[in-house]
Parts: C-alpha cells; sequence; structure tokens
C-alpha cells in the first residue's frame, strides 16, 4: 500500500498491556503513559481503570497536551475482580454492571471515544442460552450509561485461554444484532490475537461481523505448546516461536479489513496494538513495541 496507514487507521498501543503492571488501576501509569504520549507513531491510547483521581486527571492533562484520541477497556477491571456481566447469580451480575457503569463516568472524564466489555466464562452448552440472555440485558443497562460507545470484545472459548462466553464470532453477531435493536452505540471489538484461539481465519470472522465492528485489535497467541510461558491469551509479540501470527497473518487481517470497508481512508478507525512483554522470557516493553511497529510497518507495505 502506497498510500500512509494513517489515512486509515488511527493507531493505537494499550497501555495497561504493554505495561502489565498498570492493569490494576495502580502502579506507574503517568510514567508509562508518557512514553506513549512522547512515541509520535500513535494517535490512539487504550487505558484502563485509575483508581487515583488525581492521577486520572493528570492522565488526562497528558494525553490532550499530547493530541492522543482515548479509547477505555473496562476488560480489567472485569477480569482481575472475576465478575461477569451473564453471571447467573443477580447479585454478582450487579456487581459486574455497576463496575462498567463505574468505568464509564471514568471513561467519560478521561474523554474517551468508546468503552470496551468482555464477555464473563462460558457455563457450557447446557448454560449458554441463558448466560446470553442475562449479557445481552447487562449490554443494554450498560449501553444507556452516558449512551457512550460501548464494544463487546470477543474471545476464545478453550479452557488454557479466557474460556469466554463470547466467544465465536456468528454467536458475537447475534447479541450485537439483539442489543443493537435498542441500543446503537453498541459494537463489536474483534482481535486478530483471538482468531487462531477460536479457529477462525481473518476472512470469516471479519466478514461475518463487518456490519458491527467499531475497533480492532492486533497482536498475537501462542496455543500449540502447553509448555511454553506465552500459552494462551497472553499477547505475545509478533513472530514469537512457536506463536501464531506475525507479518502474513497482519496483512491479509488488514486486506480483509479494506475489503469490507473497516479501513475506509475516510475516517481512520481505531487499530490497536495488544502486545505484551513476557517476563518468563525477559522481554521488555520497549522492545516488543518496537517490534510490533516493525510488524504492522511491513504488514502494511505488503498490501
Amino acid at each position: 500500500m502506497n498510500e500512509s496507514m494513517y489515512k486509515y487507521m488511527d493507531v493505537g498501543l494499550i497501555h495497561f498491556m504493554a505495561y502489565p503492571q498498570t492493569i490494576k488501576g495502580e502502579g506507574p501509569i503517568l510514567e508509562t503513559l508518557a512514553e506513549i504520549a512522547a512515541d509520535d507513531y500513535f494517535t490512539l491510547v487504550e487505558i484502563t481503570w485509575m483508581k487515583d483521581p488525581e492521577v486520572r486527571q493528570k492522565a488526562k492533562d497528558l494525553l490532550e497536551h499530547a493530541g492522543m484520541s482515548v479509547a477505555y477497556g473496562a476488560q480489567p477491571a472485569l477480569l482481575t475482580q472475576k465478575l461477569s456481566l451473564n453471571a447467573e447469580d443477580p447479585a454478582e451480575r450487579k456487581k459486574a454492571i455497576d463496575q462498567v457503569k463505574a468505568c464509564v463516568d471514568e471513561a467519560y472524564e478521561m474523554g474517551a471515544r468508546g468503552l470496551a466489555v468482555l464477555a464473563g466464562k462460558d457455563p457450557g452448552e447446557g448454560g449458554r442460552a441463558k448466560a446470553k440472555e442475562l449479557l445481552i440485558d447487562s449490554l443494554k443497562q450498560i449501553c444507556g450509561k452516558r449512551r457512550m460507545p460501548i464494544a463487546l470484545e470477543t474471545f476464545d472459548r478453550v479452557a488454557y485461554g479466557k474460556n469466554a462466553l463470547i466467544g465465536p464470532t456468528s454467536e458475537a453477531v447475534k447479541v450485537a444484532e439483539a442489543v443493537k435493536a435498542e441500543c446503537p452505540n453498541f459494537g463489536l471489538m474483534l482481535d486478530l490475537s483471538h482468531l487462531p484461539l477460536l479457529g477462525e481465519t481473518s476472512r470469516e470472522c471479519l466478514t461475518i461481523a463487518k456490519d458491527h465492528i467499531g475497533h480492532i485489535h492486533i497482536g498475537n497467541c501462542v496455543m500449540r505448546d502447553p509448555d511454553h510461558p506465552a500459552y494462551g491469551d497472553e499477547h505475545p509479540r509478533f513472530g514469537i516461536k512457536g506463536g501464531e501470527n506475525g507479518v502474513p497473518e497482519l496483512a491479509e487481517f488488514l486486506r480483509v479489513l479494506l475489503e469490507i470497508g473497516y479501513l475506509d481512508g475516510k475516517t481512520p478507525k481505531p487499530v490497536s496494538f495488544e502486545v505484551k512483554p513476557i517476563a518468563a522470557l525477559g522481554e521488555t516493553t520497549a522492545a516488543v513495541v518496537a517490534n510490533a511497529k516493525r510488524t504492522l510497518n511491513q504488514a502494511w507495505a505488503r498490501i
């Protein structure tokens, strides 16, 4: 592709994944955000909860000064507290809904363009129909909060990954249709990292979901070696030995995004790296992020 990718993409980095020490809403949030803000490769940053109001204000000021778009991921708040939007117990489901609503308020405070969530654990085939009903109801309640754009991220449904209810793209689309019937501010977040774990190709996934895509993540996974330090849904760097995604896979993913019109060249659409340094391998954030940027540059050049 000869045209600049910035004509098509708002290129982002997921802060709490690149710097996993911040995933619980604490830690060196401002110091690490400053590193992203100083890197003009990125036009978008995805943040998550920040428990200290003073930190939130300083982070907001920093990102405004840097001229960056902001998106908000509520997934860490759900995952680290083991909360589920499809919990069968009403009190537990309310905890999850209330937490996401609090995240919506925080996202609004931070000037975020939208917020993402994930489904809770898959209860198994016998419980899926009821769990989907509960998830749809939860999502409708959340979408009514400030009418912020809300995206449901699709995850794997395997025991060594997140084992989430949603799950396969075809089922995600049905959930999206049900929610969007009442809430036009709802869509799906799709992640290249999760496609191998779902057993789906880029073409299958993106073609099925094309009318509902609100946000895109790109990254990698390891699924064939249970002894690998990054086994499962750990978002290792592109091209890692034993991994599934590198330059060719990312190029194909982008090619299909262009074909279905998500990347239309009119308004840059969010495409964010979800990559994490694997501590057991001695990796650093700086090297893993540089790897991601090189991979995107090479993939874009192949289109």
